[in-house]
């Protein structure tokens, strides 16, 4: 029989259980914006009407990237590449599921589907014995066949077809929702969707587990919680805002089109009121973590599927100083909050200036839990860990974007890429390009192209070269019309 003696055998065990805490498999919480502004955040925006103090704590604990994008300037496809880790070009789902809005030109054929053979996140995790859970917005799929437990999660908690909450009382109790039950009367939706992902990180905090909460906020219908709203229409005279001025020309350059108007003042009280809900519901979160000492061993990914809504559907947000929002391709449309804590690994209150994309979470994931790489699957994502490490860097040439429909918030069809500091967009109804150095012009009001022709033509060619890499799909005629342009 072995002899060892007890201060020995405890010394082993003490070795072998913190080797194998030490090598525990990381949680997962992934918060989800719809519609939030870069510059609706404190973190992002020091003078920023909203307050966010639980995202702007979510800041200082992790890293934020200053240059964090969206694949797309609305919210189905950026959905998309977050689950798959492609660019929802592959696939010709290029707009929000079912938007198939005609302009000048027919927009490109549109699927509004994530196929059932994409290995998502969710699978991905759960093959390797982590506990899933989807908690609000889906809209991936027209029919259950498509819905979250479809597609890697065991739970689903209000994922469905909708791209709102346009049920029952929309952001309130009774939901309408045929994956959420109804809560007692009024209850509010940022709140029901926190308490639904906390209750699931309880069940499941003896295994790694996966909390995907994508907030139906602060998207359409503008409603908000009654105090909150008084506590902003206050703030907003207390600071004098009352009586300024809130909008000017998006100038649109195209013939015989009216110049948009686009928000360029933060007081919209209602929109206000449901920023401050969603931060709460983040800051509910973020406590269950740390009172069920998880917080030490989860990553925590927060972002939003496109930019702040400001020139359309009650307008109620500003980007300044970026250009557009929602539905352009600007970068008031695609640049994002995208933030990234991973404690004992990213520096807490680090930034990153480095251009990232929504495609790089799910390559960035699998690393972090040590598990393999699927490269054939995340064809477009890279992992983030040499930079939330700053230890070293990424091997990408270009980040693109690809939007061949017409926004219902006035933006232009079109593609655009962006190589170092240059950004150029090319126009899918006549052609025309725009170049922008977003290190001098993070407005994009200084249209190089006329100056610098060979940088133009040199990232055009990349641009068209990736189109064909992905199959991408363009504007049609209508019948008995004109042909568009086709690069």
């Amino acid at each position: 029989m072995l002899n060892i003696k007890p201060t020995l055998l405890a010394f082993a065990l003490l070795f072998l259980t913190s080797n194998h805490l030490h090598a525990k498999q990381p949680n997962f919480v992934f918060f989800l914006v719809d519609d939030l502004g870069y510059m609706d955040i404190g973190a992002n925006n020091a003078n920023t009407f909203y307050e966010t103090p639980n995202v702007d704590r979510l800041a200082s604990e992790g890293m934020r990237f200053t240059n964090g994008y969206a694949a797309n300037p609305v919210c189905s496809p950026t959905r998309y590449s977050i689950m798959t880790g492609k660019y929802p070009t592959r696939v010709a789902a290029t707009n929000f599921f079912s938007g198939t809005r005609e302009g000048r030109f027919k927009p490109a054929i549109l699927n509004d589907r994530m196929p059932l053979e994409e290995v998502t996140i969710a699978e991905a995790l759960k093959e390797h014995g982590y506990a899933t859970q989807f908690a609000g917005k889906w809209h991936l799929g027209p029919t259950e066949e498509f819905w979250p437990e479809k597609q890697g999660f065991d739970f689903n908690r209000g994922g469905w077809e909708r791209g709102g909450p346009y049920g029952g009382k929309k952001y309130f109790s009774p939901y309408g929702n045929p994956r959420l039950s109804d809560g007692p009367e009024g209850e509010h939706l940022p709140d029901r969707l926190a308490t639904e992902t906390n209750n699931f990180i309880e069940a499941h905090k003896d295994q790694p587990f996966f909390a995907y909460l994508a907030f139906y906020s602060v998207h359409t219908p503008l409603i908000g919680r009654p105090d909150l709203v008084e506590k902003y229409k206050a703030k907003a005279e207390r600071l004098g805002l009352n009586g300024q001025t809130e909008f000017a020309p998006e100038e649109q350059n195209l013939p015989n089109e009216k110049d948009r108007q686009v928000r360029i003042l933060q007081r919209h009280a209602v929109y206000a009121a449901m920023v401050e809900a969603m931060d709460q519901a983040v800051g509910k979160v973020l406590d269950k973590l740390k009172e069920l000492g998880l917080d030490d061993n989860t990553v925590v990914c927060f972002m939003s599927d496109n930019g702040g809504l400001s020139t359309s559907e009650g307008s109620p947000t500003s980007n300044l100083p970026l250009r557009g929002g929602k539905g352009w391709l600007y970068e008031g449309g695609i640049r994002e909050p995208f933030l990234i804590k991973w404690p004992g690994a990213a520096k807490p209150g680090s930034t990153c200036d480095v251009p990232v994309v929504s495609t790089d979470f799910y390559p960035t994931m699998l690393e972090m839990a040590a598990l393999p790489a699927m490269p054939e699957q995340n064809k477009d994502g890279v992992s983030l860990v040499p930079l939330l490490k700053q230890n070293g860097s990424i091997k990408r040439d270009a980040i693109y974007w690809h939007y061949p429909h017409y926004a219902n918030q006035g933006g232009f069809p079109g593609g655009a890429i962006r190589e170092g500091d240059y950004k150029l967009l090319e126009r899918f109804e006549d052609g025309r390009v725009h170049l922008y150095n977003l290190a001098d012009d993070i407005g994009e009001r200084n249209d190089l192209a006329a100056m610098m022709p060979d940088r133009v033509a040199h990232m055009r060619q990349d641009l068209h070269a990736w189109y064909k890499e992905v199959d991408a799909k363009f504007l049609r005629a209508k019948n008995g019309g004109p042909e568009p342009w086709q690069p």
